[in-house]
């Protein structure tokens, strides 16, 4: 049994396959059928529910995004530190100018990461407020229907 989840407003479908000897039917079952107004409330807060684990999913890739390539790069200028360790004749100069610029390598990304943050807690925000918004607009028009 397979399903597709919805992105953004598309409807659920639920696909039912069925198997026999002779033939396999396939069949599409739709939650746009009329329903009661308790029901699609119940069914917006799934697929908004639903959306919202999506939005973390999203937000957790980008920080993996982010951290791997920080670090990569990190792990490289630890190679480059030891090469001019081994190379190098002034090992208090080269060891100061490699912590200097870890710092502020440091520093830049936590605010990369301040700014990532504040951006995908904006985002979950506005596409939470509007799953909210959708619901409340679909219970009050069916409240005057």
């Amino acid at each position: 049994m397979a399903s597709d989840l919805p992105v953004g407003g598309f409807p659920l479908h639920v696909v039912r396959t069925e198997q026999s000897i002779m033939h396999t039917r396939t069949e599409l079952l739709s939650l746009d059928m009329p329903l009661l107004p308790m029901a699609e409330n119940g069914q917006q807060f799934f697929l908004t529910a639903a959306s919202l684990q999506m939005q973390a999913f999203k937000a957790t890739m980008r920080y993996n995004v982010e951290a791997l390539a920080f670090l990569k790069h990190r792990c490289e200028q630890h190679a480059k530190l030891a090469d001019d360790l081994i190379t190098g004749t002034q090992f208090n100069d080269t060891f100061a100018a490699f912590l200097q610029n870890a710092t502020s390598q440091y520093v830049t990304e936590a605010g990369k990461v301040a700014t990532l943050t504040s951006r995908l807690a904006s985002e979950t925000a506005r596409h939470m407020r509007k799953g909210a918004r959708i619901a409340i607009e679909n219970a009050a028009a069916k409240t005057v229907a």
